[in-house]
């Protein structure tokens, strides 16, 4: 059986194997027959309406219990009689209290239980599930529960069988035995207090992030409502979220915006309104009628749904609050027994200094707007264990969600509504999201714990393609198709991005292999290869003539002559006498391929070919007869012939002095803001400038190295995709682009 580490977390406060044959000291039994017998706890219930109790043990926030039960016998072999672990008794024994139970004969629905016996005869079972196997008669059972605060994991001979969030706690309650309708004995009873449960999760095929009801369910109610807490709650969060500021007169009150306009039929900031003018303040109607006459909550009408409801309380204070105002609202928090179900989060570093001072036992949270340059050297030193900065910054620096949960520091971006968005943010290791629609992502996250990841990691190389034959004239270019999962690219074993180039003037001839890994949280890998060659040809030589710079002119001119002409092995020998001319990277490409096609094509011609010129023109007319012999003048020189044909073209030469860059932008599901992505098709080009959506007043610098994202935000609905302009420079390259979001 293997226990999770969190049981080695401390030295256990029971540790009782019996030895002793009698009762241990502080173990009472409070109904029906207990006794130790053969070395085990046994106790009986003579009928199916008795409930035998026995209770033991300190009051314990966060704690494992383990014990080997077995049934001995049953009433009337009634195979539905069950046992318990009690997890929330009075050390009087009597109800209510809270258990753990198993049927003795049955894999049924209801063969494993969290059930509360509320009063005399009156039970609240709010959790069921099957058991691994029927526990049977005689037969040994190690039974483990796991319990923080109102939380529960339940665990059949080392398998999970359940696990919830509906424990109440008490002050006072203890710990138990309870048995019905059978005798049980019970053996090596280990009870292991345990540290807080961390808010990192773990990466795997069947983690899911938290769900954080924002605003409590705000798409389905009135946001930082009651009811909107509860109904978050009731949806399976984890976490409700709600934000408090302060009255003029010191009441703390629930509430997002820095007025009540938006949220009720009042007017004036929160910060100078009276409490008595608030308390009047109605804030559902503005979402829907149905929801007309639910009030705008003081904190402490908040604090009583916290107390009622399963879910904990991530609380955001909007800040700037005083430290007299903090005192109040986290001595609300106090006073109550609920430090340990709250998470306080704030974009003001100064709260979170002040609320650590005032009560350093609180869980604190950072909010960011931007992501930090060190995130977990800021996060640590403000005391916070958890990180949550916007999604959109988070998704452009994903390796720092590793880097915080490492730090043991979560990770809860907010606010995401997306499925799509869901699963990248999944991918990345996110340790909870904070969502508008907490019951969709209930759900959503339901198929994760049922059958692993649905997306396994995948890796596919668009280009180059596998088996294509290049020259040096080509460009390699790195396109692939894989999961939001850790990607690792390699050109020959070297590393290299998606959407990066390389010419192929730059390589080696022969074959060379690009390979892809996509590595899941999880650990589950895909990997893919291509393989391409670079071959020589009279194409690619004159193309390394023409655009090396190095070659000086004259050279270049006569060695493109040779390459045209194939004249191999004179072409060798020039290079060779002119290196240090030519440069050392460039002669050494050259004579790679003209070695390759020396040997296809042989030496060449071993001079330069004859300049190519037009047929002779007409003779003359003859000169005047000469006297004595001697000869008469020369006639006049014949017209030149027609030109002769025009040789071949060229290779292309390189590009001009521009900035290339690919631009893609999207609009967002509201309409309110356009998110984008440049790229540089040199993979390290630097460039900055900046971006300006058409029609509106925002603007933004941009810059980057590669690659960049930035978001621009319009303060109104944008009712068709408009444009984005940027104007980007890098050195003396620039460029103007502007695109239409899609």
């Amino acid at each position: 059986m293997t226990l999770p580490s969190s049981a080695l977390a401390a030295d256990p406060v029971v540790d009782e194997k019996f030895d002793a044959g009698v009762l241990p000291a502080g173990w009472t039994a409070r109904e029906g027959t207990w006794e130790v017998s053969g070395g085990r706890l046994v106790g009986r219930s003579t009928s199916s309406a008795q409930i035998s109790r026995l209770t033991f043990g300190p009051r314990l926030e966060n704690f494992r219990f383990e014990a080997t039960v077995r049934f001995e016998s049953l009433v009337n072999n009634d195979g539905t009689r069950w046992t318990a672990l009690g997890l929330d008794m009075p050390s009087s024994g009597a109800p209510p209290w809270w258990h753990a139970a198993m049927r003795s004969n049955t894999t049924a629905a209801n063969g494993t239980e969290i059930a509360q016996r509320t009063a005399a005869n009156a039970w609240n079972v709010p959790v069921t599930a099957p058991a691994p196997r029927a526990a049977g008669v005689g037969r040994d059972v190690r039974v483990a529960i796991e319990v923080y605060g109102r939380k529960t994991r339940w665990f059949f001979d080392g398998t999970l069988v359940q696990e919830a969030k509906v424990v109440t706690r008490s002050a006072d309650g203890r710990l138990g035995f309870v048995v019905n309708g059978a005798a049980v004995s019970f053996d090596d009873v280990v009870v292991t207090p345990l540290e807080a449960e961390s808010l990192v999760r773990p990466n795997d095929r069947v983690a899911t992030p938290a769900i954080v009801a924002h605003r409590g369910y705000s798409s389905i109610t009135p946001e930082n409502t009651v009811v909107a807490m509860d109904a978050g709650s009731r949806a399976g969060a984890d976490w409700v979220e709600i934000d408090v500021g302060t009255s003029a007169d010191g009441v703390p009150y629930v509430l997002h915006d820095n007025t009540v306009d938006r949220t009720t039929a009042g007017t004036g900031a929160l910060n100078v309104l009276q409490s008595s003018v608030l308390d009047t303040l109605e804030a559902g109607e503005w979402f829907s009628p149905v929801h007309r006459g639910e009030p705008l909550p003081r904190f402490a009408a908040s604090l009583d749904q916290v107390e009622r409801m399963a879910a904990d309380l991530l609380l955001e204070i909007k800040g700037p609050e005083t430290r007299a105002e903090l005192e109040t609202i986290i001595g609300m928090v106090r006073s109550r027994g609920l430090v340990g179900r709250v998470l306080l989060q704030s974009f003001d570093e100064q709260v979170l200094r002040d609320s650590y001072a005032i009560e350093p036992a609180l869980r604190l949270g950072l909010l960011r707007g931007t992501l930090d340059a060190d995130p977990v050297a800021v996060a640590r030193g403000l005391h916070a264990v958890a990180y949550n900065p916007d999604w959109n910054a988070l998704a452009a620096r994903r390796s720092v969600v590793a880097d915080l949960n490492a730090a043991g520091i979560a990770v809860m971006p907010y606010t995401i509504d997306n499925p799509d968005v869901w699963l990248q943010a999944r991918d990345a290791g996110v340790d909870g999201i904070i969502t508008n629609k907490p019951g969709e992502l209930w759900g959503w996250n339901a198929r994760y714990k049922q059958g692993g990841v649905p997306n396994p990691p995948k890796a596919v190389i668009k280009s180059p393609v596998d088996g294509a034959t290049l020259s040096r004239a080509d460009v390699v270019t790195f396109a692939f198709d894989t999961s939001d999962s850790s990607v690792v690219a390699t050109l020959d074993g070297a590393g290299v991005t998606e959407g990066a180039t390389v010419r192929a003037d730059t390589l080696s001839l022969g074959e060379h292999v690009v390979r892809v890994v996509s590595t899941a949280p999880g650990g589950e890998t895909a990997t893919a290869e291509a393989r391409f060659t670079v071959a020589p040809s009279v194409t690619g030589v004159a193309s390394l003539i023409a655009t090396h710079r190095g070659i000086p002119n004259a050279a270049r001119v006569l060695m493109l002559e040779m390459a045209l002409s194939k004249s191999w092995k004179r072409l060798l020998d020039f290079v060779r006498a002119h290196e240090s001319e030519i440069g050392e990277a460039a002669a050494a490409r050259l004579i790679e391929d003209a070695t390759a096609l020396r040997a296809i094509d042989g030496d060449g011609p071993s001079t330069p070919g004859e300049p190519i010129q037009g047929p002779p023109g007409p003779a003359g007319p003859a000169g005047p007869s000469g006297t004595d012999g001697a000869p008469g003048p020369a006639g006049p020189i014949g017209a030149s012939g027609p030109a002769g044909p025009i040789g071949p073209q060229g290779p292309k030469g390189e590009k001009g002095d521009t900035l290339d860059v690919r631009v893609t932008c999207d609009l967002s599901s509201d309409g309110r803001s356009i998110a984008c992505t440049i790229k540089t098709i040199a993979p390290a080009a630097t460039f900055k400038g900046t971006a300006r959506l058409q029609g509106t007043r925002s603007a933004k610098p941009v810059e980057g190295t590669g690659k960049a994202k930035f978001r621009l935000k319009s303060a109104k609905r944008l009712r068709k995709a408009p444009k984005v302009v940027l104007t980007l420079k890098s050195g003396t390259r620039s460029k103007a682009v502007t695109v239409r979001a899609r």
